[in-house]
């Protein structure tokens, strides 16, 4: 899929109270957070993405998460109703900037969703029905955007990115929970080993992966399906249950 354009939100002021179950989560450092931001938004830049700079939201901890407000597909925006409420009010922004660029729509109560539980595919979208989006948030989705929708539902799942990314050409990567499941049938499936689940977060801009440093098996198994590897350090992000897709919307 073709990317003209990413979405960005550096930190705010109240990032280390970001919502997280990691262990690490008290050892968040803000000033690294933000550097490692601005590394992120270079290797976008240079990947040949305009990148679109919203103001830092020094009220929501979780801002940067940008891909959770909401689910782009071809000429629209589905501007999301979060899961954890605490987040709501993070997509009024993005609203804002997305509506000089494509048609949107809000997601209204009873749905909820969020952007980290969509995988994009070329001729569909594959949703979690996990503790952030529900079913009516999936068949809003499905009906504004006007694609199909398969679902991965698992009510302890807090977002299916953290565990199913598309890399392109057919072929996705997954933890093993989740590396047979139907909705994944039909595909070329990249199983991360143990211990390596984080690396099933990727970004794929074109032939090119971003994918969280350190994971090095994992890297050289997208490496050997063809694919070429940029590691990027996102330690401060890891720490608050974030990882390389919820650091921007692309389209």
């Amino acid at each position: 899929m073709k990317y003209r354009k990413a979405l960005i939100r550096p930190p705010g002021a109240n990032y280390v109270k970001c919502l997280s179950c990691h262990p690490m989560r008290g050892t968040v450092d803000l000033k690294k957070a933000r550097e490692q931001h601005a590394v992120y938004k270079a290797i976008l830049a240079d990947l040949g993405l305009e990148v679109i700079v919203l103001p830092q939201d020094d009220f929501h901890p979780d801002s940067c998460f940008v891909e959770d407000c909401a689910v782009v597909h071809g000429p629209k925006a589905l501007i999301t109703r979060m899961g954890a409420p605490s987040r709501r009010g993070e997509e009024d922004a993005v609203e804002a900037k997305l509506e000089d660029y494509l048609s949107t729509r809000r997601a209204e109560a009873p749905a909820t969703v969020e952007g980290g539980d969509v995988v994009h595919l070329p001729d569909r979208l594959i949703s979690g029905l996990s503790q952030r989006t529900n079913a009516e948030g999936i068949r809003l989705m499905g009906e504004w955007l006007a694609v199909k929708v398969d679902a991965i539902e698992d009510e302890e799942m807090m977002h299916l990115k953290s565990h199913v990314t598309y890399l392109g050409e057919g072929t996705l990567i997954a933890t093993e929970k989740y590396s047979n499941h139907p909705a994944l049938r039909g595909m070329d499936v990249i199983v991360v080993p143990k211990g390596e689940e984080y690396a099933a977060d990727t970004l794929a801009i074109d032939d090119t992966v971003l994918m969280p440093a350190g994971r090095r098996e994992s890297q050289r198994l997208v490496e050997s399906a063809g694919f070429k590897v940029i590691p990027v350090d996102v330690s401060e992000f890891e720490k608050c249950d974030g990882a390389l897709t919820c650091l921007s919307i692309l389209f």
